[in-house]
């Protein structure tokens, strides 16, 4: 199993950006892993941003992304989204994607044991 995460750059507050996961290994329409969304500002722990799973509904995000961010997957590309609208300079952080399989996405799964992370891809809100 591997995770590709991309996506990342420089954007205005106030704008948006998508990030990727391609997955490999598994396939979503089939399998059941969980997909988590963290990052990692400089200076501080990493935080759970949100999870989907790869083939049921349920998805959760961190209070300090709701409304603003949205997690989304295709399954015929096995791939994730992270859709980043209203970005603020504390969105700025290094941004990856884990997974773990048999788990579902619940308000816990930051305290999950993640077993696959991909790389990290840098997001940077400013002016």
């Amino acid at each position: 199993v591997q995770l590709q995460a991309s996506g990342g750059g420089l954007v205005q507050p106030g704008g948006s950006m998508t990030l990727s996961c391609a997955a490999s290994g598994f396939t979503f329409a089939s399998d059941s892993y969980v997909i988590g969304w963290f990052r990692q500002a400089p200076g501080k722990a990493r935080e759970g941003v949100s999870c989907i799973h790869s083939n049921d509904e349920r998805m959760n995000y961190a209070d300090s992304v709701k409304g603003r961010f949205t997690a989304s997957r295709d399954k015929a590309k096995n791939t994730v989204y992270l859709q980043m609208n209203h970005l603020k300079p504390e969105d700025t952080a290094v941004y990856s994607c884990a997974t773990l399989r048999g788990f579902h996405c619940t308000p816990y799964y930051s305290d999950y044991d993640w077993t696959t992370w991909g790389e990290g891809t840098l997001v940077t809100v400013s002016s």
